[in-house]
């Protein structure tokens, strides 16, 4: 015996991807929006259906038809997230919520009708808290299944118990969504789900498949699919008010301590572990503040204690941090606190060092940073991250304290130093050695960002080109300035050296002065490496041609031509 559909109900938010549009993106759902995907309407607003807009259209059609037409892309991940706040709402009156895709929502109407006194009492409960909570219209329809009450919401329904199948008998074939299928129907001279209803069933899975056969259940209001009921987020904060406003350093210490083992105990109850900590004060006259602390490991009960003792000394001194920074202190003494795992993750993916990378002392440095972030805020302790890029300036990212230590280029960064110096071939001022600077080494021609390099480092004849093409070959300069110093490059017979278009060098490089200071003798140079980025972008295209030099003082540095100056970019060991 065939088992008998659910009674559901489904929630339906009509025009779901425009709405959540205007409450993400801030695009006013009330004028003429369409979402696009794939260059065609999936959605509209009901002024742009005004004016002849429909799904399916193209842009240009949309366009021609509703010239003043706003057109946002598709973006499923903005749907869900702004449909979360609706889905929060809808269990607040009631558990065992499927969410069938962003702007709808299905449950078993059984619980709500019993709880709120009868189905049309529990369909406009719902409406109106959804309206009241999220500030979004919606309708709700009851059916035997939730394929007919999907249908039902369209029209705000309530199909009696047992009359589903009448009710999606009248229905065109268009309502199974499935394009082709009801195209085929509509050939064969079926129009109605009431028609495909009466088709025998053998007969339909042998002409149309398993798919069909499902559809022809789905027509005769036999959709006895179970909801897939999803689990509520648990709430994972905690939150401590204060009777007296806590404005002394020993008393937030006691506070932090207890609050955070709370923290702790519901953590480990589901099995979790916070890597993200955020941490919400509130003052007595109603200022708010809030912090987020990152750490790359387990963060225990007493590391939290430490985390929430540290910001709310940070912010109880008063610390002005960095000159110019405003100051931290509150207005007043802090009556709540509230710990958020913002990230969290399973206990059993954090394990330990085998060899002390976790150690005592590392652990020691850990606080020690973190309690300066917390006086002088997350910006003040950075890190170096080392990424792809085509000079030393461009492979290294500064990033604060506990933040994931992610490159902001991808690829390798420069591989592990070539011993005996500088990369590249480099000639004793003054020989011409192998005829020409352009060919010492370097490239006969720039690099375009993408491209193959042509010579230079990216071809040193040392097999595959590298991920950067026309970066610097190892090993990486000690030292990278932070702006570059102003540098001369005489020959020897005191004449400027320049670089032509064709990074041809006017002269050997003799003698180099930065800035006002005297001259020293070039020993040793190699070069050009040359690069040409953003080519197609002239407001942020760069072109140069970088050189290493050797000087008789024993120092070596990374210069670099651009627009005919001489820059020091960085220095060697």
């Amino acid at each position: 015996m065939t088992e008998a559909p659910v009674r559901t109900l489904l929630l339906w938010c009509p025009d779901w991807p425009v709405l959540a549009a205007e409450l993400v993106d801030g695009v006013p759902a009330t004028g003429a929006v369409a979402v696009l995907h794939a260059n065609r309407v999936v959605a509209c607003s009901e002024a742009a259906r005004a004016e002849g807009v429909r799904r399916g259209l193209r842009k240009r059609e949309a366009q021609g038809r509703c010239p003043r037409l706003t057109v946002v892309d598709h973006d499923p991940g903005r749907d869900a997230r702004a449909f979360e706040p609706v889905v929060a709402a809808v269990e607040e009156l009631a558990a065992g919520v499927e969410v069938v895709r962003p702007g709808a929502c299905a449950l078993a109407a059984r619980g709500p009708a019993r709880y709120l006194g009868g189905e049309e009492v529990a369909a406009e409960r719902i409406i109106e808290h959804v309206a009241q909570t999220c500030a979004v219209e919606s309708q709700v329809g009851i059916a035997d299944g939730a394929f007919a009450a999907g249908l039902a919401a369209r029209d705000g329904r309530v199909v009696p118990p047992g009359g589903t199948p009448g009710f999606l008998a009248g229905l065109p074939v268009e309502a199974l969504g499935r394009p082709a299928l009801a195209d085929l129907l509509r050939r064969l001279g079926v129009r109605t789900l009431g028609g495909f209803a009466a088709l025998p069933a053998g007969d339909v899975l042998a002409r149309f498949g398993f798919d069909g056969a499902l559809a022809h259940r789905l027509a005769a209001g036999r959709d006895h699919r179970p909801l897939a009921v999803r689990r509520p987020p648990a709430d994972l904060a905690v939150t401590a008010d204060h009777d007296e406003p806590i404005d002394r350093v020993d008393a937030a210490a006691f506070a932090a301590r207890a609050l955070a083992e709370r923290l702790h105990d519901r953590l480990a109850a589901h099995g979790l572990a916070c890597t993200r900590l955020g941490i919400e004060a509130v003052t007595a006259d109603g200022q708010e503040l809030h912090r987020v602390w990152r750490h790359d490991g387990l963060l225990t009960a007493a590391a939290v204690a430490d985390r929430v003792r540290w910001q709310l000394d940070g912010w109880l001194t008063g610390s002005a941090g960095r000159p110019g920074a405003r100051p931290t202190r509150p207005t007043a003494g802090v009556i709540r606190l509230r710990l958020v795992p913002d990230g969290v993750l399973a206990r059993a993916d954090l394990q330990p060092g085998l060899w002390g990378e976790t150690g005592e002392e590392r652990e020691r440095a850990h606080r020690a940073l973190s309690r300066v972030q917390g006086l002088l805020g997350p910006e003040a302790v950075v890190t170096a991250v080392l990424g792809g890029g085509r000079s030393p300036d461009d492979q290294v990212r500064l990033v604060p304290w506990g933040d994931e230590r992610l490159p902001a280029r991808p690829g390798e960064p420069t591989g592990p130093a070539r011993p005996g110096g500088l990369a590249g071939p480099v000639r004793a001022g003054g020989a011409e050695g192998s005829g020409g600077a352009a060919r010492s080494g370097g490239a006969g021609g720039f690099d375009r960002s993408g491209g193959p390099a042509r010579g230079g480092a990216a071809s040193s004849g040392r097999g595959a080109s590298p991920p950067w093409p026309g970066r610097l070959p190892p090993p990486s300069p000690a030292v990278v300035l932070p702006a570059p110093l102003a540098a001369t490059v005489h020959d020897a017979d005191g004449e400027p050296v320049g670089v032509s278009a064709r990074l041809q060098l006017t002269a050997t490089p003799a003698r180099l002065a930065v800035g006002a200071a005297r001259p020293v003798e070039i020993v040793g140079w190699a070069g050009p490496w040359p690069v040409d980025e953003r080519w197609w972008s002239p407001a942020e295209a760069r072109r140069r041609a970088r050189f290493q030099v050797c000087l008789a003082d024993g120092a070596a540095l990374l210069l670099a031509v651009e627009s005919g100056q001489w820059l020091v970019e960085a220095i060697y060991d």
